[in-house]
């Protein structure tokens, strides 16, 4: 199975996840300085904390004279899901990828960059990977600081208004496959309804964030798996046309 090893084309499959994540963290910028933060501040935690959540559950925690722990112990929950996606992400990986570019990688993954690589019917290389990863991780940064930098200027309703963006773009990244493969459709329509459950049901709904995510992925992904499970031959057929279309 070939091997996608492309710079270029790494750059340019993240384009549309940089221009998503530009609005998102213009309104984390506004958020952070609006808390407290200073520009550098928010732009630091922009650019070694690559995650939306975690760092918007950070910003109340600091401003609010948090200890390390408490701050430590929110990420650990809230990122979790980040090692099941790593975990994933490393059987895509080919063998131009060190132990050392494993890290890197796993330092730039978001849940958009992981559904892209992912997505890939045949594995991908350091080049390709780190092309995916630059770009969104320059738009996360830039936005940020352009956001910082406007400070209040935007009414709360328009900054809340630009975060809806992130979620549409990651729709429109697994709604393609979602429309094309049932058992995938029906993974994550189960996926909805448990966290659903942990969002409206009194016993569950105390349940962390970060847990429920991978809760719900987890539990859908293994009754996909046991209820419609890939075929070798299925599997070999699909690596073929892949193969076959890029060449």
């Amino acid at each position: 199975m070939k091997e996608n090893n492309s710079f270029i084309l790494g750059i340019k499959h993240g384009i549309p996840i940089c221009l998503g994540y530009l609005s998102v963290s213009f309104a984390f910028g506004i958020f952070a300085v609006g808390s407290g933060l200073s520009v550098i501040e928010a732009l630091l935690i922009s650019m070694f904390n690559l995650t939306s959540a975690g760092q918007l559950a950070a910003v109340p925690i600091i401003t609010g004279g948090g200890g390390i722990p408490e701050l430590a112990l929110a990420q650990l929950i809230i990122n979790l899901r980040y090692s099941l996606m790593s975990v994933t992400l490393s059987q895509k990986l080919g063998k131009t990828v060190s132990a050392l570019d494993r890290f890197w990688i796993g330092f730039g993954i978001t849940d958009e960059i992981f559904a892209v690589s992912t997505s890939k019917n045949k594995s991908v290389g350091r080049k390709y990977m780190f092309g995916l990863i630059l770009t969104p991780y320059a738009g996360w940064s830039l936005g940020t600081l352009l956001g910082s930098v406007a400070g209040n200027i935007l009414p709360d309703s328009v900054s809340s208004a630009l975060g809806i963006a992130i979620y549409g773009m990651f729709i429109a990244i697994v709604l393609p496959t979602v429309k094309k493969h049932l058992p995938t459709a029906l993974c994550v329509v189960g996926a909805i309804a448990i966290g659903c459950a942990f969002k409206y049901i009194p016993m569950l709904s105390r349940v962390p964030d970060g847990f429920v995510i991978i809760i719900a992925a987890v539990v859908a992904s293994m009754v996909a798996a046991l209820l419609s499970p890939v075929s070798d031959e299925e599997s070999e057929q699909t690596d073929e046309k892949e193969v076959n279309t890029d060449a």
